[in-house]
């Protein structure tokens, strides 16, 4: 089973800020892992451990913004397509050399 958190905080105000980072800071420490910003996600045993994950997060939420909490079984999570664009990139990936002086 997998619990995936998604959430939007304000950054608005230094205390804003200081609330993000420590709930980021609170589920990297709880074993969550970052699948996209702002998107966490968890693997875990059973239904009972991700209600208890889910009862930590609820206790340790930031007072404003929106946390969204999904329970997903592993097949479910399996079924998961990913669709990725071309990045464009700085770095020159060919044999010729060029030297500006």
């Amino acid at each position: 089973m997998r619990i995936i958190v998604f959430f939007d905080l304000p950054v608005t105000t230094a205390k804003s800020r200081r609330d993000y980072y420590i709930f980021r800071k609170y589920l990297i420490k709880s074993g969550f892992v970052m699948m996209q910003e702002s998107v966490y996600c968890k693997l875990v045993q059973n239904s009972t451990m991700a209600d208890a994950y889910i009862n930590n997060i609820k206790q340790n939420r930031p007072p404003s913004g929106l946390v969204q909490l999904l329970k997903v079984t592993e097949k479910q999570y399996a079924k998961m397509e990913y669709i990725v664009g071309h990045g464009k990139s700085n770095i020159l990936d060919t044999d010729e050399r060029l030297v500006i002086i």
